[in-house]
This record gives C-alpha cells, structure tokens and sequence, in this order.
C-alpha cells in the first residue's frame, strides 16, 4: 500500500526520492484513528484529535520537498500535530524541534515518535514565538494556516534558509516559500493554494 501511495505521489509531480523514501518507509496507519486504519495509504487527510486533522500525504510530501533541507540541518516544526510530518523529516535525517499548541497532541505524539526510532525535540508552546533559544534554523516548516508571516520565525531562520508556511483564512491559504538570501533580504514564492486548519492565533501576543 505504501508503495502504491509513493507511485500515485510521483504521478502528482513529487520528485525527492529522499521524500518519496521516507514516506515508503513510515507507517502512516499508526498516526490515525484505527477507524481510517484501511484507508492510512490513500491521498486523503483524516481527522485526529482536538478538531485537528493530519494533512494529506501529497501536502506533507509538497511541503517537504519544498523545504529544500537535508540530512544533518536543523529544522523548527510548528504544528507536531499527529507527528507524521515531523517522522517524515526525523526519517530524512534531519535534527527537528517542533512545537505544538494542544495539549492532547503533544502528550500523544511524542511516546510514538519514540516507539518508531524517532528522537526530535518536542515542545508545548505557542508556534507564533518560534523557539528562540535553539535558532537560527535551516528550515521552518508550517502544517498549519497562518494569518500572517510571523516575524519571529524569519528572525529565526539561518542566512539561506527558507521557511515553508500556508498564509491566509481559513480556505483561502496559499502555499509559500520565504528565502533568507541576507538579513533583511526576503525572497517570497507562491506555490498555488492551500487549505490547512487555523494556526490559533490567542498566545501569539502574549
């Protein structure tokens, strides 16, 4: 089944081989409700807890590709979620610290990180305010739709890294790239549409 969902990713434009191997190798079946259990290897994304849901294997496999980091860079998560994009990274050989904002999540993602192999550093936390202490990154990564570019995450990225980050409402998202060519030097893609939930937004002030 994992073999087949790598072929229909080919076909939908996926090129990585590293993506395309991690995601052969991760079972996706052990990040859902056993209720989609039958279904883990489709192109579809399923609902998991606290009204969250884990994206569609073609918009993991997108977003990392586009990340553009490899093994050994030091990647920031903001949104663990179900944690199977940050195995997806941990399994490319990358060092990633990742944030999440509902409790339930965080408290379930972690044991089964570990019980795959996987080591990143996990934190419960507000994903607007990045994780200072552990920049610059090489890479940020998004899985959830922002209203806004956070100014802390480009602060918190290297010189020549790029952040990856879906921005807009809710339906209306679209999928972008941000280079760090120089400090204060932005250059800002668009990779089409995006439809991601809400980067709650009610610690991002604080």
């Amino acid at each position: 089944m994992r073999l087949k969902l790598v072929e229909e990713l080919q076909k939908m434009g996926i090129s990585d081989q590293k993506v395309l191997d991690a995601i052969k190798k991760i079972p996706r079946h052990f990040f859902i409700d056993s209720t989609f259990e039958k279904h883990a290897y489709t192109n579809k994304a399923f609902p998991i807890a606290s009204g969250q849901t884990i994206s569609q294997p073609h918009t993991v496999a997108n977003q990392t590709e586009l990340l553009k980091c490899k093994t050994g860079d030091t990647v920031l998560e903001i949104g663990t979620g179900s944690g199977y994009q940050c195995a997806v990274l941990c399994e490319m050989g990358m060092k990633v610290h990742s944030i999440e904002r509902q409790k339930e999540l965080f408290d379930s993602a972690g044991p089964l990180l570990r019980e795959l192999g996987y080591k990143p550093f996990l934190y419960y936390g507000d994903g607007y305010k990045g994780k200072e202490v552990f920049a610059p990154f090489d890479g940020v990564i998004v899985t959830c739709g922002a209203p806004f570019i956070p100014d802390a995450l480009i602060d918190q990225l290297k010189v020549g890294g790029r952040l990856v980050i879906p921005v807009g409402p809710e339906g209306k998202q679209r999928m972008l790239t941000i280079d760090k060519v120089a400090e204060g030097e932005l250059v800002e893609k668009n990779h089409g549409d995006a439809a991601f939930v809400p980067m709650l937004e009610s610690r991002a002030r604080d």
